[in-house]
């Protein structure tokens, strides 16, 4: 299917483009999402005229969580979890603990945003995680996890 894209789309494409992708991958995410439209003759027209405010949009939106970005880069979160004697946690720090830590000091992160190459926190120690905040945003956060007594 041929879309136009709204915004920029890590490993798509950036704003303004017509790119084909797959009809469910359209249908159910891009569309729904806002992030792209069908790539018809009458939406290319309709893009074209209203190119300048989207541009303008996806500007601001970059400075924001640029700014955003700079505040966040180096914070190091403190999270307790229950933690056995070897220092081995009995649950996990996933990323939702991530955002709502992040969220108690500031900052509105979504838990989509944050990425965790390795999975889930499953030891007492210190562990770096990146926040993707914008597409082209990107900042390293450390997250100290602390074992509490059973």
């Amino acid at each position: 299917m041929q879309i136009i894209l709204l915004e920029k789309v890590a490993n798509l494409g950036n704003l303004g483009e017509v790119v084909k992708v797959k009809d469910g991958y359209a249908r159910n995410y891009l569309i729904p999402s806002g992030a792209a439209r069908r790539g018809t003759a009458t939406a290319v027209q309709e893009f074209e005229a209203k190119r300048a405010e989207l541009e303008k949009a996806a500007n601001a939106k970059l400075a924001a969580s640029q700014s955003e970005g700079e505040k966040l880069a180096g914070k190091t979160l403190s999270i307790a979890q229950k933690a056995g004697v070897d220092g081995r946690l009995f649950g996990s720090v996933t990323n939702q603990d991530i955002a709502e830590a992040l969220g108690k000091i500031g900052f509105t992160v979504a838990k989509a945003q944050v990425r965790m190459p390795a999975g889930p926190l499953k030891t007492v120690g210190e562990h770096a995680v990146t926040v993707a905040l914008h597409t082209d945003v990107v900042v390293d956060v450390n997250v100290t996890v602390v074992g509490e007594a059973a």
